[in-house]
């Protein structure tokens, strides 16, 4: 494990103190977990957008051909 200081602003640091002590954790736990939120959030924002560059309307289409013309069941109908 590595240690990191981080400056904070002294109102975000008051809100993070006071959002740890609702969750019953620890203000290192609430920033590990709110970083790797945001990584995760990151990364597959990344992973969309290059999927998205090798994609085409054309294999979306054929895809879509490809799926059974059903009606949906009654509680999935507008």
């Amino acid at each position: 494990m590595s240690t990191l200081s981080v400056r904070l602003p002294d109102s975000l640091h008051k809100m993070a103190k006071e959002l740890a002590v609702l969750e019953n954790i620890s203000v290192n736990q609430l920033i590990s977990s709110a970083l790797a939120e945001k990584i995760s959030a990151l990364m597959t924002e990344e992973y969309l957008r290059q999927r998205a560059e090798r994609s085409s309307r054309e294999k979306f289409l054929n895809a879509l051909s490809m799926v059974t013309a059903v009606e949906p069941d009654e509680q999935d109908r507008l």
